[in-house]
């Protein structure tokens, strides 16, 4: 278990970044085998868009990389947080690390994302993808990755977690982000199962479809616990779901200037 944690805790950005192309590649071979929806689009266009908002999240990241050193750092110094108060083994520490971290910077704040007018209208990029495919994980608004980036620094000053805790979920995280936005079809008995714990491809297209109620369920990343706990868990026939939002003019989900527009575009009306 500690060389486990210390192959996390010393990990080298460019072996996330490795991650990150092994996830989205096998995604991509496997959705184009076994799609869940046949889309007739051009694949390579609708992955340059998504890949620029990709550019814009991996500049804001350096910024939070920075400031997430400095609260490791912090927490170090002062021994604050949940980890300092308890002594249990390393493996269940780090669940309730995983649990804690799912909570805050996953569900928690992707409920208030769709709750909150202001909020919600930075997260619609997220939603106004028409193809969903793997790529389509990667697509969010910067305001909107800034959001989500500051509940996992609050996640982490709760927690008090080792730094190998944290990475190992970022690790996890990457993995579930474009395995479940992916268009794959898995067989359904297989991912009803595993829906009774993660977040699987089926569970997670319904949180992508083009209207409520569906488009507001399903708000875990990793886990579907929370989703059972609090009811926003859909799972029902994914043939019957239709991707991007009836807000919004389809016909414009690869226009960058349009999406990037989206949160300050005032004609956009919503319920919230």
């Amino acid at each position: 278990m500690e060389s486990f944690l210390h192959f996390f805790e010393t990990m080298p950005t460019w072996q996330r970044a490795v991650w990150i192309v092994i996830c989205l590649t096998l995604c991509w071979i496997v959705e184009g085998s076994f799609p869940l929806f046949r889309f007739n689009y051009k694949k390579w266009k609708h992955a340059g868009v998504n890949f620029t908002f990709l550019l814009t999240t991996m500049i804001i990241n350096v910024f939070f990389g920075i400031a997430t050193v400095g609260i490791f750092e912090w927490i170090g110094r002062n021994q604050f947080g949940l980890m300092y108060l308890i002594d249990w083994p390393i493996w269940v520490e780090m669940l309730l690390c995983l649990l804690i971290f799912e909570l805050l910077a996953q569900y928690t704040i992707h409920y208030i994302l769709h709750r909150v007018k202001w909020m919600w209208k930075f997260h619609m990029i997220h939603h106004s993808d028409t193809h969903l495919d793997a790529t389509s994980g990667t697509r969010h608004h910067p305001g909107d990755f800034i959001m989500r980036e500051l509940f996992a620094l609050l996640a982490v000053l709760i927690t008090g977690a080792p730094v190998a805790y944290y990475f190992f979920y970022r690790v996890c995280t990457i993995f579930f982000t474009y395995f479940t936005h992916a268009n794959i079809s898995l067989p359904a008995w297989l991912d009803k199962s595993l829906s009774y714990v993660f977040i699987t491809p089926n569970m997670h297209k319904f949180h992508h479809h083009f209207e409520r109620p569906w488009t507001d369920s399903n708000f875990g990343n990793m886990f579907s616990i929370y989703d059972r706990l609090f009811g926003t868990l859909v799972y029902d026939n994914p043939h019957k779901i239709k991707y991007g939002l009836d807000v919004l003019d389809n016909s414009k989900d690869e226009s960058l200037g349009y999406q990037f527009g989206l949160p300050f575009n005032k004609t956009i009306k919503t319920d919230y």
